[in-house]
């Protein structure tokens, strides 16, 4: 006899993506070039944080754990979901659901604290600079980053609980490319009440509060700005608040997801917002954030005169 607690389903069925099967090979190439360019990129930019003294600065200190976050977001859903393209089997065990699940939900809450800590940290470089170096100290950096680990693991592990008890009989089709918490509760076939009840309070702790608070560090940069007597000290702090789009798109696309309901029988705009926040977001961070910085560009000059 299984425990009450245990689900009767041994494993679940991922459909995928919602493309044609004779695209699937261009799907395949498309995301594994993403994926790529995904870890290589957000290491490039790790390694360079690392290797360059003028880079240990509390902006880039927050910039490469987004970078490891970034890479392990990514790797959490990624590598099964190509290999399941490759060998066209679509099946994941239980236990890896559920785990696959909880990394998902713990990376992709660390991603919005740090975006909330380094939103905070260009507040104060823009808005009070004379006391920067005494407010963002590294012992508040330090500070921030566990923070963000602690909340962000206590919202994957509280979710994962709930999720472990529901009952799960018959149908195990998951319309999704991994599995995505709101698509098993749709599948349960127990009382979901609790579940979407702490999905409200705990994405209001991980979603709605850090949003609202780059919302209003960026109201309050941009009022600055509005101040600066000449153009350069416009141009300056702007250039240092290029990943506001990034930030856009990630929480919009959340938000989107979790917050704006969608019909059941249709599960297609699900899928693809999935895919927007979950592999095109940790794809542009490498770019937004460092493409625009000259300390970057200088690190990266370095490094390959260095090789040379």
């Amino acid at each position: 006899m299984r425990n009450n607690n245990q689900s009767s389903v041994s494993e679940f069925i991922l459909l995928g993506l919602p493309i044609q099967k004779e695209e699937q090979g261009m799907y395949y190439t498309l995301f594994l070039v993403m994926y790529l360019t995904t870890v290589l990129g957000n290491l490039l930019i790790i390694l360079l944080i690392r290797l360059d003294s003028h880079l240990h600065t509390p902006m880039y200190f927050f910039l490469s754990h987004l970078a490891l976050t970034d890479i392990s977001f990514s790797s959490v859903t990624a590598p099964k979901m190509l290999m399941n393209m490759l060998t066209q089997s679509q099946s994941i065990s239980y236990a890896g659901c559920i785990s696959q699940e909880f990394f998902f939900l713990l990376f992709g809450g660390l991603d919005s604290f740090l975006l909330t800590a380094m939103a905070y940290d260009r507040y104060v470089a823009i808005c009070h600079p004379l006391h920067y170096n005494i407010i963002m100290s590294p012992v508040l950096c330090v500070l921030l980053v566990i923070l963000s680990w602690v909340l962000s693991s206590a919202s994957a592990f509280v979710h994962t609980f709930l999720l472990s008890h529901l009952s799960f009989y018959g149908d195990n089709m998951l319309y999704h490319f991994y599995c995505e918490l709101s698509a098993l509760i749709k599948l349960s076939s127990s009382d979901t009440t609790i579940n979407e009840l702490v999905i409200i309070i705990v994405g209001t702790m991980v979603i709605t509060l850090p949003f609202s608070c780059i919302l209003v560090s960026y109201g309050h940069i941009g009022a600055t700005i509005l101040r600066a007597p000449s153009i350069k000290g416009i141009c300056k702090p702007l250039s240092t608040c290029s990943h506001l789009s990034v930030v856009t798109l990630y929480y919009g696309s959340i938000i989107g997801l979790y917050f704006v309901p969608s019909s059941s029988d249709n599960n297609d705009k699900d899928v693809i917002v999935a895919a927007v926040y979950s592999r095109v977001t940790p794809m542009l961070n490498p770019f937004i954030y460092s493409l625009r910085s000259q300390d970057i560009k200088s690190a990266l000059g370095n490094l390959l005169s260095r090789k040379k």
